[in-house]
C-alpha cells in the first residue's frame, strides 16, 4: 500500500468498488426487471428508473452536506445498512407476489410478469431505500478523496478512485449474462439478493477499517449546514457548468436506459447486453490513468472539453450499426457499432469524470467536501430524468417493444429506423460540447478581469 495514500483513502476506494459492484449488477437490468418482471410499459420502466436514478444523483447534496457534520464513517454505516435493505425488498418483492403472475396453459403454468398486480408498486419504496442509501456513498467517498489527498497527490487519487469504480462496474455486469443464461429471466430478480451480500461486506470493511484523522466540520450547526447549502446553490459558475456536463451524463446514461432493450429487440434474444456495456468500464480501467497522466499538465477544464467532443460522435458510431445489411466479422452489425460506440464513450469519460470531481474537490471550503461533491453529482440527476425520459419516447416510437404488434413484419416495419434515437443522443452531445467550449472562454476572460 503506497505510503502517500491512507489507509482511510484505500477502505473508502474498496467499499466504492463493492457497491459499484452491487448497483451496477441491478441497474444494467432495471428496465427489464422493471417491464419483464413487474410488468410495467416502456415509458412507466423509464419514467420509475429515471427517477430512481435522478433520486440517486439529486440526493447527495444534502446526505453530503449531512455527511459532513456527522461525520464520514457514521455515514457510510448508514449508508450501507439501507443499500442492503433496500435490495432484499428488491429481491422479495416478485417472490412474495409470483402467484399472481402465474397464467395456466393447459398442462402448463406459466410466470407472464405482474401487469395486473397493484403489489408490484411496492417496488418503489424499495427503490428509494436503495436510492436514498445510494446517495451517501456519492457524496461521501469521493470527498474522503478530496479529505485524504493533498494538492499533489489529488488528480491521481481521483484516477484510482474512478478506476476502483469501472472495476466494480466491471465485475457487476458480468455476473448478470451467465446469471440469464443458466436461470432466464429470474436472473432479475436473484440479482437483488446478490447486491444486498456485497453491501453487508462492504459494511463490514468501513466498520473494521475506516478511521480518519480529517474531521473538519463534524458537529457544525444546523445553521452551518443550511449555509453552506444556500452557498453552494447560488455558485452560478457552478451550475452552469453542471448543466452543460449533463449532456455528456444523458448519452452516458443510454447504457442502462436505451441499449439493453435496443439490442435485444434489434440483435435478438441471444444478444448479451451486460457484455456491450461491461466495454465501457474495461476501457476505463485500461486507459483513465493513462489519459489522467498525458492531461496532467492541461487544466481540468480542457480535458473535460476533449471528452465532450467525443461522446456526439460515439452516438453516431452506436447509430451505424442499423445501417449494414449483414454480419461484420462474424457478430451482428448492432452489436459490432455498439461496442465501438461505447469505446469511445468510456474514452470521453476518461476525459471527463475524474478531472471534473478533481474541479469540483478544489472549489469546496475545508469540512464541506461532503456538501460539494454531493452538488457535483446534480448532472447527473439531470441527466437521468431527461436522459430516461427521452429513452422512453424514443424506444417507443422508433423501437416498440415487438410484443405489441400481431406480426413479426408489422413491427420491422415500426423500428426501421430505430437508429434515429441515436441521432437525437449525438444533437444533446454537439450541443452541450459547443456550450462548453463558450464557457471555457467566459470564463479564461473573467480570470484574467
Amino acid at each position: 500500500m503506497p505510503a502517500k495514500y491512507s489507509r482511510a483513502f484505500w477502505t473508502a476506494n474498496v467499499a466504492e468498488l463493492f457497491e459499484r459492484m452491487a448497483y451496477y449488477a441491478v441497474f444494467i437490468v432495471v428496465t427489464l426487471y422493471l417491464s419483464n418482471t413487474l410488468g410495467f410499459s416502456d415509458i412507466e420502466a423509464s419514467i420509475i428508473s429515471g427517477l430512481f436514478s435522478g433520486g440517486l444523483y439529486l440526493l447527495p447534496m444534502f446526505t453530503g452536506a449531512l455527511a459532513d457534520k456527522i461525520g464520514y464513517r457514521r455515514s457510510l454505516t448508514v449508508a450501507f445498512s439501507l443499500l442492503a435493505i433496500g435490495y432484499v425488498l428488491m429481491w422479495l418483492l416478485p417472490l412474495v407476489l409470483e402467484g399472481e403472475g402465474l397464467v395456466r396453459y393447459g398442462e402448463q403454468t406459466v410466470f407472464t410478469g405482474l401487469r395486473e398486480s397493484a403489489g408490484r408498486y411496492l417496488i418503489i419504496p424499495a427503490m428509494i431505500v436503495v436510492m436514498v442509501g445510494g446517495s451517501f456513498i456519492k457524496s461521501i467517498i469521493s470527498a474522503s478523496v478530496a479529505r485524504e489527498t493533498t494538492s499533489e497527490t489529488r488528480a491521481k487519487g481521483y484516477s484510482i478512485f474512478y478506476m476502483m469504480v469501472n472495476i466494480g462496474s466491471f465485475t457487476g455486469k458480468s455476473v448478470i449474462d451467465p446469471l440469464r443464461s443458466l436461470i432466464g429471466e429470474e436472473a432479475y430478480i436473484h440479482i437483488n439478493m446478490f447486491s444486498a451480500i456485497l453491501c453487508v461486506v462492504a459494511l463490514a470493511a468501513i466498520l473494521l477499517f475506516y478511521h480518519s484523522t480529517h474531521t473538519a466540520g463534524e458537529g457544525k450547526s444546523a445553521r452551518d449546514v443550511l449555509h453552506g447549502l444556500c452557498k453552494v446553490f447560488t455558485n452560478g459558475r457552478l451550475l452552469v457548468l453542471i448543466l452543460i456536463v449533463t449532456g455528456f451524463w444523458m448519452v452516458q446514461q443510454q447504457l442502462y436506459a436505451t441499449m439493453p432493450k435496443y439490442v435485444i429487440r434489434l440483435a435478438g434474444e441471444a444478444a448479451r447486453p451486460g457484455w456491450i456495456a461491461n466495454v465501457n468500464p474495461l476501457v476505463v480501467v485500461l486507459f483513465v490513468n493513462l489519459v489522467t497522466r498525458f492531461m496532467a499538465r492541461r487544466k481540468a477544464l480542457t480535458s473535460i472539453t476533449v471528452g465532450m467532443f467525443l461522446i456526439p460522435l460515439s452516438a453516431l458510431v452506436m447509430a451505424s450499426g442499423n445501417l449494414f445489411g449483414g454480419d461484420l466479422m462474424g457478430f451482428h452489425p448492432i452489436t459490432v457499432m455498439m461496442v465501438a460506440g461505447i469505446v469511445l464513450q468510456a474514452l470521453a469519460e476518461c476525459f471527463i469524470s475524474p478531472r471534473y470531481l478533481e474541479y469540483f474537490s478544489l472549489q469546496a471550503p475545508e469540512g464541506e467536501e461532503g456538501l460539494y461533491l454531493g452538488f457535483s453529482h446534480l448532472d447527473s440527476f439531470l441527466s437521468s430524468i431527461l436522459g430516461f425520459g427521452m429513452s422512453g419516447v424514443l424506444l417507443s416510437h422508433y423501437c416498440p417493444d415487438p410484443a405489441l404488434f400481431e406480426s413479426h413484419e408489422a413491427w420491422l416495419a415500426a423500428s426501421a429506423n430505430a437508429h434515429y434515437i441515436w441521432y437525437w443522443f449525438a444533437a444533446v452531445g454537439v450541443v452541450s460540447a459547443v456550450a462548453l467550449i463558450v464557457y471555457s472562454k467566459l470564463a479564461v476572460r473573467k480570470s484574467k478581469a
